[in-house]
């Protein structure tokens, strides 16, 4: 992907950072999601209508999405059918080298209809996602057409997407992975379960 910004690693915020281009504001008013979730677009998983949703814009070699992904499964279980969880591509080429393949390997799969086992799988096999044959080797155990998937990744079908996702998020003001937006608004809170969970079911 086409970038110049730079990017550092935070323990206290737990994600990849994109470098800050100017002074914060004195008077700090969270971002809002500017990209609106668009059922017949996003991949979004549980109730397309839930009451409540939580957007993230991540990096599948990040190492704090990768400890997010977890916690993102804690907040679907113990909200259930009130929640919509929607994913975003957000990946960081000048840090993570092989976060825009595995990006693209999971859109290839979502044209076949299995995006978020494809999604899950590169989470928890982060460790491989330089070997586009482990991922391969998933997509023939998922059914898919391998001939397809191959061409797809390997002539960057849906790169463009993954791009159309990246700018969205900038304009939205994301600012590292994993970013997390609960009802529309950034949330600058921990990465964590209870944190996110307490972000979402909060009154306005």
């Amino acid at each position: 992907m086409a970038t110049t910004t730079t990017t550092r690693h935070s323990r206290k915020t737990s994600k990849t950072l994109l470098e800050p281009t100017g002074k914060e504001p004195e008077t700090y008013e969270a971002p809002k999601l500017v990209i609106p979730v668009d059922p017949s677009r996003d991949h979004i998983q549980g109730d397309p209508k839930a009451i409540l949703t939580l957007v993230e814009y991540g990096d599948y070699q990040c190492p704090f999405c990768g400890a997010a992904y977890p916690e993102v499964k804690k907040v679907q279980k113990e909200l259930g059918s009130k929640l919509r969880f929607v994913f975003r591509n957000f990946p960081l080429t000048n840090v993570h080298e092989s976060a825009m393949v595995a990006a693209e390997t999971a859109e290839a799969a979502a044209a076949q209809g299995k995006f978020w086992e494809m999604h899950d799988f590169l989470y928890e096999h982060q460790r491989t996602l330089g070997d586009h044959s482990v991922a391969l080797g998933y997509a023939k155990k998922l059914g898919l057409d391998t001939q397809r998937f191959e061409h797809e990744t390997s002539q960057h079908v849906h790169q463009k997407r993954i791009k159309d996702d990246f700018m969205g998020g900038v304009r939205s003001g994301v600012n590292g992975t994993p970013t997390f937006y609960v009802n529309g608004v950034r949330h600058d809170g921990p990465a964590e379960a209870d944190a996110i969970v307490k972000s979402l079911t909060a009154k306005p």
